[in-house]
């Protein structure tokens, strides 16, 4: 056949990478919906963004190549690969669904195919969709993501971000650390202020300020109504005073790291991040190492959600494929809910940050494997 028929070329592949010609068929379909449903949904997010953010791109005068190529070029990539595992799950239920009411899944267990061997098709696409979103959320996002954040500060985020942090500690330099009882970026004000320099593991000085303010004009620290005590052995001297320039290893955007200054990051970068936070006393560190699990977990997302929907779209229903789809949607939506629940779970300390990021692909794994006993065979 490979000889006589036009696609024999197609054939070679197809037995070199042993597959069948319904493994090309379900993969084209698989992957075919996936972009399809990308392209419509994202669609529609531009359109609702761009109608929320059009009063900001006028008002702050944003040029069109702006908006455009370092905006939205680099927004649509960001909410892409977010959920690209709920993309792929809709496609699938969607595409999987049709051939079921097209008897197309009846066809192919009739012929000797079993449920199990159908699932390969499946498991290539969503490996391919979850390696892919991987590399484009390690790679690619971060730089993408550092582009965007800069236009929305510069045109659309104009105010002010108020921002205030209590009893913070940190180890700016080896051996030197700094305590603020509370600091405001909109004032550049930090209350209570003290700094203390070790030297092999000896206090040598320890400066105490009532208020440390940044001065704009010549880009250093004043701290106002200080005591300076100094120690050299046995000996300790004490100097006070109203005002005193400072230089310290530190500058008011330390104090406001973007929240979302992870979505810039690498994994690499992210952990190499983590540590530095951790060096310097920061221990409130557990939104970046949920961000880190995530990433790590996100590709099985995918495989996991895949299963299920074939599992769920698999066999007739008396509600047709519109009422396949609803339930693929109230999944996705238990999962999203499941996801945001175990988060909170981290980030209070309930649960160790692995287990909470990992518990809801444990669980809906097993519901997975629970589904596809009930699929048809």
């Amino acid at each position: 056949m490979e000889g006589k028929n036009d696609t024999g070329f197609k054939y070679k592949i197809v037995r070199f990478f042993g597959l069948k010609i319904i493994d090309i068929y379900v993969i084209r379909k698989f992957l075919g919906s996936f972009f399809l449903s990308i392209v419509l949904i994202l669609s529609i997010v531009v359109i609702f963004d761009l109608s929320e953010k059009i009063d900001d791109f006028i008002e702050s005068e944003a040029p069109f190549n702006a908006i455009f190529f370092d905006y939205y070029t680099n927004f649509v990539p960001y909410f892409a690969v977010l959920f690209s595992s709920l993309f792929a799950f809709i496609a699938v239920i969607y595409f999987t669904s049709r051939m079921a009411y097209n008897t197309e899944i009846i066809a192919i267990l009739n012929s000797g195919m079993s449920f199990r061997r159908l699932l390969l098709p499946y498991m290539i696409s969503s490996t391919f969709i979850a390696l892919l979103a991987f590399y484009l959320s390690d790679r690619v996002i971060p730089d993408a993501n550092k582009v965007k954040l800069d236009f929305e500060e510069q045109y659309v985020k104009k105010r002010p971000i108020r921002f205030k942090t209590k009893n913070f500690h940190r180890q700016i330099e080896p051996g030197i650390y700094i305590y603020l009882q509370s600091y405001s970026n909109v004032s550049k004000v930090g209350y209570q202020f003290t700094i203390e320099k070790f030297e092999d593991g000896e206090l040598v000085s320890k400066m105490f300020a009532d208020q440390i303010r940044w001065d704009t004009t010549i880009n250093k620290w004043q701290a106002r109504r200080y005591y300076i005590r100094t120690i050299d052995g046995l000996n300790e001297t004490l100097e006070e005073g109203k005002i005193i320039d400072t230089t310290l290893s530190m500058h008011p955007d330390d104090f406001r790291i973007r929240l979302n200054i992870v979505e810039t990051m690498s994994l690499k970068g992210l952990d190499e991040f983590i540590k530095r936070q951790l060096m310097q006393g920061e221990t409130n560190v557990t939104s970046y190492k949920i961000e880190r699990h995530n990433r790590i977990a996100f590709p099985f997302t995918t495989l996991i959600l895949t299963l299920i929907g074939v599992a769920v779209s698999s066999r007739k229903l008396r509600g047709g494929i519109g009422l396949q789809i609803a339930i693929g949607v109230v999944i996705s939506f238990i999962y999203i809910l499941f996801t945001q629940f175990s988060k909170q779970f981290a980030i209070g300390g309930i649960l160790p940050v692995m287990a909470a990021v990992w518990l809801p692909n444990i669980f809906f794994l097993i519901v997975a494997l629970f589904l596809m006993r009930l699929a048809p065979r």
